[in-house]
């Protein structure tokens, strides 16, 4: 489990929280894998050039990025692995924790994180932080795990007989992940027993979006957990949206805490829904050209609304949550959020690699700058560390009245639709 100092993290992994755009392949594409994996230095060179020409701060860090050039083009690489090492410390001068380079097989990894399916046995893990064991968070519904009977809490002991101790969770996704057919066994602790679980790896959908319809006393409301802006993000919401109005909803809770980010267009979409007029985000590269996004009219509903976020809403969550306060459209509640103003745009390079590039800085419709200071929600609730720990060990408590923020967020959201539905003066037959 993580714990922030401003919110839950309910994520099963430590994920890097960013906005990112994706893009092309890298520059040097066309001249062929093979051409890369013989010359370390023309990767280095690329990476160089790529920051030269598209990092959002022109003095990079006070940096003389030219000689920084010189320097690494001057020294001796063996192979890929050496380039690699090479251009991790040539992007930490820019002391840019969301620049970045991922080996071949991390960008693969970030590739399916964001693509909303992967291929594995269906679960979600995190490591225990004291004794270091890997615990199933909780099963994917309608997999091979959760069909085997793999349950929320289980230790995952070894993975094809191989040991987890001292294990991180990345390494034991990439263990777990594999082609679809394949067959995997965990051996997991439960209680006092081990148990082996003999899997089918299969292709699994992630759903960022969950819904239901909730019964209050004035009236029904549609409950909506965005859990990350991937690729198939704004097609659930949109989906979610429209078969809340079906059902006659009188208002809404979108919860948006400890959702990192993801991609900026998803958040964009996402915002239209929410919005029918104004100003969604606006982006500032380092040659100061803004480009501003607004929405268009095609607003799902204008229903009341409240929002919810913590110290991991971020980046995407942010840029979200930012129009729609800035718009009056909803009211914020909860914990001040993360605080990520900076956009990467991710790229492929030639031998497979890839890097995240931040290009530009976000601002939102007013024009705040909210790197490193994050949102302000309109109503702060605060968690116990009590609280926190009971979410976190049964996370089907998350949106119900054992749930102090969603709690909160309802009888805000239930005067919001008596108040909407009070006739005004105007109105009102003598």
């Amino acid at each position: 489990m993580v714990i922030t100092k401003r919110g839950l993290v309910l994520g099963a992994t430590a994920v890097a929280v960013t906005a990112v755009t994706l893009t092309g392949a890298g520059l040097q594409l066309s001249r062929g894998q093979a051409f890369f994996q013989d010359s370390p230095k023309e990767l280095i060179d690329e990476v160089w050039q790529l920051i030269d020409r598209t990092y959002v701060d022109a003095t990079f860090n006070q940096v003389d990025w030219r000689a920084v050039r010189q320097d690494y083009l001057e020294r001796s690489y063996q192979d890929q692995d050496d380039a690699y090492v090479a251009i991790r410390e040539m992007l930490d001068q820019l002391d840019d924790p969301y620049t970045r380079f991922m080996d071949p097989r991390e960008f693969r990894d970030m590739q399916i994180d964001t693509s909303g399916e992967l291929t594995g046995v269906g679960i979600q893990l995190t490591q225990d932080e004291e004794t270091d064991e890997l615990v199933v968070v909780s099963p994917i519904e309608d997999t091979p795990a959760f069909e085997a009977g793999v349950l929320a809490q289980d230790v995952i002991v070894e993975i094809d007989g191989q040991s987890t101790e001292g294990m991180n969770v990345n390494d034991a996704v990439n263990l777990i992940r594999g082609p679809v057919g394949t067959e995997i066994t965990l051996t997991i602790r439960r209680g006092e027993q081990e148990l082996d679980f003999q899997l089918r790896r299969d292709l699994i959908e992630i759903h960022p979006v969950r819904y239901s319809l909730q019964e209050t006393e004035t009236g029904d409301v549609g409950y909506i957990r965005l859990t990350q802006f991937s690729a198939n993000a704004a097609q659930e919401m949109e989906e979610a949206i429209q078969d809340l109005q079906n059902q006659g909803v009188s208002g809404y809770v979108l919860d948006l805490r400890s959702n990192p980010g993801g991609l900026l267009y998803s958040s964009i979409d996402i915002a239209r829904m929410w919005l029918d007029e104004g100003g969604i985000v606006s982006t500032v590269n380092r040659q100061g050209v803004s480009d501003r996004e607004v929405a268009n009219g095609t607003a799902l509903t204008d229903l009341p609304l409240v929002v919810l976020v913590d110290g991991g809403s971020a980046s995407a969550s942010e840029i979200l949550s930012g129009a729609l306060q800035d718009n009056e459209r909803a009211t914020l509640v909860g914990t001040q959020t993360f605080g990520k103003g900076l956009v990467q745009s991710v790229r492929g390079l030639g031998d497979g690699s890839g890097i995240a590039v931040t290009v530009a800085k976000y601002l939102t419709p007013n024009g705040r700058d909210i790197n490193q200071e994050g949102i302000e929600p309109d109503v702060i609730v605060e968690l116990t560390e009590e609280q926190i720990e009971v979410l976190f060990n049964d996370r089907t408590l998350i949106g119900t009245d054992r749930d102090p923020q969603f709690s909160q967020a309802l009888e805000i959201l239930s005067d919001q639709m008596t108040a909407q539905r009070r006739p005004t003066q105007a109105n009102v037959q003598p």
